[in-house]
């Protein structure tokens, strides 16, 4: 069995947030591949499904993001899990908005769900990065990942959140180089559509010469 868990804050208040694009991913893959209804378990809440051959638990923390390790060790324990197991899905400030990565272990950068999950289980999880993007300054950070995604922003989320659902059984199967590359194919805009071809203007007729009046 993986677990996948999606990072975010739990609230109608939260939702929208760049912070909770974690949550927004876990819901989209849940939809699309058939889990159940959500029901608190692990401090959190679960849905299970298939993808594939494969049994998925997923969970959305609603411990707040500060404290996800709680729900995550819960979950380890219970199952006799390893932290390999774990795929967590998390925004990402080094990422331009869109884009994804997929990386095992590492360091928490200063996110406070990972580092709360590093606490309580270790660093050997993996992570799907989710890119929002920085706002270009560190003072800018927190009303950055705590605002509401806008309106301009749903031209890349929403295909996003798609492609990130199409491509779960990659994070099953542990092909970390080419899911970023499957959903830059599958985020990326249609090519315009080539202008018609003008029609070929019409061939003259031949014109017959002009007739020479006749004498009487």
């Amino acid at each position: 069995m993986k677990v996948f868990v999606g990072l975010g804050n739990p609230g109608e208040k939260y939702a929208r947030q760049r912070h909770n694009i974690g949550f927004m991913a876990l819901d989209e893959i849940a939809r699309a591949h058939g889990f159940s209804p959500w029901r608190p378990r692990f401090q959190s809440l679960a849905a299970e499904g298939m993808i594939g051959n494969d049994k998925i638990l997923a969970l959305k923390p609603q411990t707040y993001m500060n404290e996800s390790g709680r729900a995550v060790g819960e979950a380890l324990r219970f199952f006799k899990l390893v932290p390999g197991d774990f795929v967590v899905l998390h925004d990402e400030l080094e990422l331009d908005p869109g884009r994804v990565k997929v990386k095992t272990g590492g360091g928490h950068a200063g996110h406070n769900g990972l580092r709360s999950i590093d606490a309580h289980i270790g660093p050997a999880y993996r992570r799907l990065r989710l890119g929002i993007g920085h706002p270009g300054a560190k003072d800018l950070v927190l009303p950055w990942v705590l605002g509401d995604f806008a309106r301009a922003d749903l031209p890349w989320l929403e295909p996003l959140l798609n492609a990130v659902a199409d491509t779960a059984p990659l994070l099953i199967s542990g092909d970390d180089s080419a899911l970023p590359t499957r959903v830059a194919l599958l985020t990326q805009p249609p090519k315009p559509a080539k202008p018609p071809r003008a029609p070929a203007p019409p061939k003259a007729e031949a014109m017959a010469p002009p007739r020479t009046p006749s004498e009487d």
